[in-house]
């Protein structure tokens, strides 16, 4: 197929014409569409969504740089990539994959800020709701050494020692197999904690400060992520798993969707590993926000809604939310400044100062989503 021709018929299969920059200068025209991948055909059960993300770097600085996260995560029972588009007046842009979690990102340059740097892309994946049936394990689900090493070691804000692991032995103690332990953390994590709203974006992570504070309020960063620090510390591989929601929960859940504009939906969920069931979602974030923010909001924990979301996001998630990656501690290429604990929201700065990216003064980004 001419690289025209799949230009247009994927744009047109995705509800939209090709990307345009409006607000670029005629003298700064945008370079040319790129793609980095094809198209796929799906079975019945799968839908496919679009996410555009549209990028705008303040002027005031001589030269920046953006790095977009684009979905990194392709397990073919539940969500796979599709496929980028992206036009832009910057300099140089490509994709970057960091090498420890194979996190993707697309990373644009503008040495020479002469126009206001812009940024647009699409990127479009299909989704299919995950639903693990305990009463049929898979003794053929391995993982290996290497992975096992890599989702039981702590990171910056996720410690394995100290109270941490004083709080998962206490909590997995009397529990012998792996699933029990998984379940006794997350219901120690549901009943414990709450989603504070007054947080930023979706919370930083720091699981040995929640716990020595005794402060347990957070959103889905730091809830979800004392989830995997206590299941690491108890020897279970686990993970976090950073997106955004795409549409609204078909589940009847008001405050687990986003339709249209996606720019605050950004979402952090949670896997762990149990053996001859491979990596088990789970979601104790979820329940808390069904618990502040389902209507009329402040419910109870033997509420009907919040039961409901209690037994399904322990082994199920509803994809009404694109993955992008797993990764820890990443450093951002040919950045200058420090190592972001997760790559959800787009990073920029401007003349090697990092900018803040839950300011919309300091960094302005929209991203909408369509399926």
């Amino acid at each position: 197929m001419k690289r025209r021709s799949f230009l247009e018929s994927t744009a047109l299969a995705a509800g939209v014409g090709l990307l345009s920059l409006d607000s670029v200068r005629a003298e700064s025209a945008p370079t040319a569409v790129a793609v980095d991948r094809i198209s796929i055909t799906l079975p019945e059960g799968w839908r496919v969504f679009d996410v555009v993300t549209r990028i705008d770097v303040p002027a005031g600085g001589k030269s920046s740089k953006v790095w977009l996260p684009l979905p990194s995560v392709n397990e073919p029972q539940w969500i796979r990539p599709m496929g980028n588009l992206w036009q832009s007046n910057a300099a140089e842009i490509h994709i970057v994959t960091e090498p420890v979690y194979g996190t993707q990102m697309l990373y644009a340059e503008w040495p020479d800020n002469a126009a206001p740097p812009a940024l647009e892309v699409l990127t479009r994946s299909a989704l299919r709701d995950r639903q693990v049936d305990f009463n049929k394990p898979d003794k053929s689900k391995k993982l290996s050494d290497a992975e096992r090493a890599l989702y039981t070691r702590p990171t910056k804000l996720l410690p394995t020692d100290g109270i941490v692991k004083t709080t998962a032995d206490q909590i997995i103690k009397g529990k012998n197999s792996d699933r029990e332990q998984a379940r006794a953390i997350y219901d120690w994590v549901v009943d414990n904690t709450f989603r504070e709203p007054k947080v930023r974006g979706c919370g930083l992570g720091d699981i040995r400060f929640m716990l020595e504070s005794g402060d347990l309020g957070g959103k889905c960063a730091d809830i979800n992520a004392l989830y995997v620090g206590l299941a690491r510390s108890a020897g279970l591989p686990a993970r976090d798993v950073y997106g955004v929601r795409v549409t609204e929960s078909r589940m009847g859940f008001k405050s687990l969707g986003k339709r249209g504009d996606c720019s605050k939906g950004q979402h952090c969920r949670a896997e762990v590993w149990l053996d001859g069931y491979g990596w088990v979602p789970v979601d104790p974030a979820d329940v808390r926000k069904v618990v502040l923010e389902e209507p009329p909001g402040n419910l109870p924990l033997d509420s009907e809604p919040v039961k409901k979301a209690r037994r399904f996001l322990f082994g199920g998630w509803e994809m009404n939310w694109m993955a992008y990656s797993v990764a820890h501690d990443l450093k951002l290429p040919n950045s200058s400044g420090p190592e972001v604990a997760y790559l959800m929201y787009p990073q920029a700065e401007v003349d090697g100062k990092r900018r803040d990216s839950l300011d919309p003064e300091s960094f302005r980004y929209r991203c909408s989503a369509s399926g």
